[in-house]
């Protein structure tokens, strides 16, 4: 892992990894399950998360058509480019008002209703692999983090199955998780809206309803990953309050685990944050999680 610097945050991987491997007991490889946070965790999160300005774009496409939108939120905010109300409704979140969020998660799930889940796949794909990065000046698929994605790859080399764990949309990461990250489709666990079936002569067609399925965040990070696997991950990592229990889940009293919490603490190459951060490090230093310093811990970041 060249992109690590030598230090505790590293040490505590490859000594992790060897005690599930070549420990007295090595962990079966069907047991070795890994989850990862993706926003602020394996890419750039700052100044939005790269789906909010995916969907932005639409709520101004439809604000555009429809006069009437512009005064209602969230389409105001997306025509107007208030960042301003954008970031608040974040800040709001992480400390426990929603309030905000269900107006945005409303305008969500009409922008897409009644798109089939081939066209929305479609039109993610396209966006994630031309848009660019407002500040980095990299595209937006340039803007996963170097370490993170060399140690999915050693985790994968040690028997380890990776998984995404996202408060992002399931569907929007689904396109790129493979060749980004090296994670199958079928391991992206993340917020979702209602589908609907429809038979047709085209094989049936599959949409998304203007209705929330659920939003994976918080609590919800772990009853989504015992779901879709059956299994406490060894290893889980993050970077926000709302990761905290998914890396409280990842403990075992008889076998090697690891939480890691990626701290943004360099704004010379990325972002110097620790907003909606925390509860999640006071919970680290209590529990004993690896913080891991993105200027100290890491060689390069991109």
């Amino acid at each position: 892992m060249s992109s690590w610097r030598d230090g505790p945050a590293k040490r505590a991987i490859v000594e992790f990894v060897s005690r599930v491997c070549d420990g007295p007991e090595p962990v079966p490889v069907e047991e070795r399950v890994a989850v990862f946070d993706n926003d602020g965790t394996l890419w750039c999160e700052q100044p939005m998360p790269i789906q909010l300005d995916f969907i932005l774009r639409r709520l101004v496409e439809m604000a555009d058509a429809d006069a009437g939108l512009r005064e209602r939120q969230p389409w105001k905010a997306a025509y107007e480019r208030d960042y301003g109300w954008l970031g608040a409704l974040m800040a709001e979140h992480y400390a426990g008002d929603d309030t905000n969020v269900r107006i945005l998660a409303g305008g969500i799930l009409a922008a897409y209703e009644g798109i089939s889940v081939e066209d929305f796949e479609r039109l993610s794909d396209a966006f994630l692999r031309s848009a660019r990065h407002p500040t980095l000046g990299r595209g937006y698929l340039e803007c996963a983090y170097a370490p993170m994605v060399e140690l999915l790859a050693y985790l994968e080399a040690n028997g380890f199955s990776n998984y995404i764990v996202s408060g992002g949309g399931r569907d929007f990461m689904r396109p790129i998780s493979q060749d980004v990250y090296g994670i199958p489709r079928e391991r992206v666990i993340g917020s979702a809206s209602a589908l609907g079936y429809v038979s047709d002569e085209r094989g049936g067609t599959i949409t998304h309803k203007a209705e929330a399925d659920y939003l994976d965040d918080g609590p919800q990070k772990p009853i989504r990953i015992w779901s879709r696997t059956g299994r406490r991950p060894l290893l889980a990592a993050g970077n926000s309050n709302g990761d905290a229990a998914m890396l409280h889940f990842t403990q075992h009293p008889d076998k090697p685990s690891l939480r890691l919490l990626v701290l943004h603490d360099d704004g010379e190459r990325e972002f110097d944050y620790t907003t909606g951060a925390e509860q999640a490090l006071e919970q680290a230093g209590t529990d004993g999680w690896t913080v891991v310093s993105m200027s100290t811990d890491w060689a390069t970041v991109f």
